[in-house]
């Protein structure tokens, strides 16, 4: 029993951290069509932005929670820049925004050399998140179950924001039919840089929660850029509940194969069933319009 509490809490967790890192795909790539290579590098820059932060202020615990909108800041910005300044001209050529994309995270990931060194930068873990707390027998650490609440309040934040702020009805409609959307006079433009300054600072966020459990490296975002995408793809282009169920599905069936094999035998495991879920369900979990299905 204690196992499976154990490797249960242990998938969430990992379903928690690609969840995170997934949320902003779901809009630049789910939505948009944007096949965003850097996106692991806005990652890079939130785990960059609490180590920054945390040493301006003596206090992790507050530094953590300023790091949460400093890094949704800090990523949006570049989110942002990035759009206005090379993808606007790029949203009918997805080869090449993928090629761009890439270019532009090999840039940012030099600039952190640059900047931080490439030596591994560790961030230190508030005092009201040190230690674990025991669920049904198994010690989870209180850094995880941050991350999970984290994770939760992320999906519910941005969900509702889509429904019901003007600026969500706006992206939505963008998204189903830009040209409609103009002749009711919605900037596209705007809804454009806004999609991607959210769907950045998301990811920025993500890299906060992931000093939380791993020191900070220039290359660190791309170790969940891969996953990100396949949660995306599996839960359906543009499907926020489908990058939920997507990310817990993945991390849990890594957790329980990695339990009974190895962590090399597992990622294996978990890619061929994603294939073959994909050969039978190529559309994902769920199916919505947007403009790159049209």
């Amino acid at each position: 029993m204690e196992v499976v509490v154990g490797q249960l809490f242990t998938g969430l967790s990992l379903g928690s951290i690609l969840l995170l890192a997934a949320l902003g795909l779901s809009l630049t790539f789910g939505q948009m069509g944007v096949i965003n290579m850097a996106h692991g590098e806005f990652i890079m820059a939130g785990c960059y932005t609490t180590f920054v932060v945390q040493q301006v202020f003596s206090s992790t615990g507050v530094a953590l929670i300023i790091s949460l909108f400093a890094g949704f800041l800090v990523g949006g910005l570049l989110g942002a820049a990035l759009e206005m300044g090379l993808i606007r001209w790029m949203y009918d050529r997805p080869l090449d925004t993928l090629l761009v994309t890439f270019g532009v995270g090999l840039i940012l990931q030099q600039a952190a050399r640059n900047i931080f060194d490439a030596q591994a930068k560790n961030v230190s873990i508030p005092d009201f998140l040190t230690g674990g707390i025991d669920i049904l027998g198994t010690v989870v650490p209180k850094t995880r179950i941050f991350i999970m609440v984290l994770a939760v309040l992320a999906v519910i934040a941005l969900a509702t924001a889509l429904k019901t702020t003007s600026l969500g009805r706006r992206i939505r409609a963008v998204v189903q039919n830009r040209n409609l959307a103009e002749t009711s006079g919605i900037s596209s433009r705007f809804t454009d840089v806004s999609t991607f300054f959210i769907g950045s600072g998301l990811a920025a966020v993500a890299g906060v929660a992931l000093t939380l459990i791993g020191s900070t490296s220039p290359t660190i975002g791309q170790s969940y850029l891969v996953d990100a995408f396949l949660v995306v793809v599996i839960g359906g282009l543009g499907q926020i509940k489908g990058t939920v169920i997507a990310a817990f599905g993945m991390g849990l069936l890594n957790s329980f194969v990695e339990y009974s094999t190895t962590a090399s035998v597992a990622k294996v495991i978990v890619f061929v069933v994603i294939v073959i879920f994909l050969q039978v369900r190529p559309q994902g979990l769920f199916t919505v319009r947007t403009r790159s299905l049209a």
